[in-house]
């Protein structure tokens, strides 16, 4: 109950700040429009719609893990968590009362960017579904490299780290812009290390309906986010403990 009550907390005050979320789910989707629109005057497939919504779902994240780091790091700077630490909330609990109301945001998120894709001549069907259930370990994994960071930094180093190396990152070593089989080489060596990629390749695969070809890609998503996740819970306790002690 008390980590639902954290939980409470920290969707109000990502509420609080309505414009920041609104360029959120609104940056996105006008790549995705921008994009289509090029696709409709080029003679090739470059930015087909079927290729281009998982990406640019998996793209959006990024601005998920920016909220999650600000909102740790700003109460890390405050002493209103300190005053919490003096509460019996381990540092599971708090790391969960930060994901538990990011995760339906990053679920509305995917929801909006695929209703516009829908509008921009995306087929209706049951696939996209599966896409859905593919994006949540993707989700998690964003919102954890947030949490990390957050645990890690001061909101302004945040703000570089998820707003602007992550979203890079995230647009550039996922193959949401371009095909990696055009590159090649080393870039395309480190792309596919890398957990990116691998979230819209899952999403290309459910969304085409080969449910086969999800699960190496897949793999890769759930064990970044797992290890990622529990990273942000062992930093977060540590972190817990020293400003404890220090106060």
């Amino acid at each position: 109950m008390k980590t639902l009550a954290f939980a409470s907390r920290n969707t109000k005050e990502i509420l609080r700040d309505p414009l920041n979320l609104a360029f959120g789910i609104g940056f996105p989707l006008a790549i995705l429009f921008l994009l289509s629109l090029i696709q409709s005057n080029v003679p090739v497939s470059l930015f087909e719609i079927e290729n281009l919504t998982p990406g640019i779902a998996v793209f959006g994240f990024s601005f998920i893990s920016l909220f999650s780091g600000m909102l740790v790091s700003k109460d890390r700077s405050t002493s209103f968590l300190m005053r919490l630490f003096s509460f019996p909330l381990t540092g599971a609990n708090f790391i969960l009362g930060y994901t538990l109301p990011l995760f339906p945001m990053a679920i509305m998120q995917s929801a909006i960017c695929f209703i516009a894709a829908f509008f921009l001549g995306l087929s209706i069907s049951v696939n996209v579904l599966m896409v859905f259930i593919v994006l949540v370990p993707a989700s998690i994994l964003f919102i954890a490299i947030g949490l990390l960071a957050g645990s890690l930094l001061t909101d302004k180093q945040v703000g570089g780290i998820c707003g602007a190396l992550l979203t890079n990152l995230a647009a550039w070593l996922s193959g949401t812009w371009f095909d990696l089989n055009l590159v090649g080489g080393a870039f395309q060596q480190i792309a596919y290390a890398l957990p990116f990629v691998h979230a819209v390749d899952a999403g290309k695969a459910a969304l085409e309906g080969n449910y086969g070809g999800m699960f190496p890609h897949l793999w890769w998503v759930m064990g970044y986010a797992t290890v990622i996740f529990i990273l942000a819970i062992l930093v977060f306790s540590r972190k817990m403990k020293g400003e404890a002690k220090v106060d």
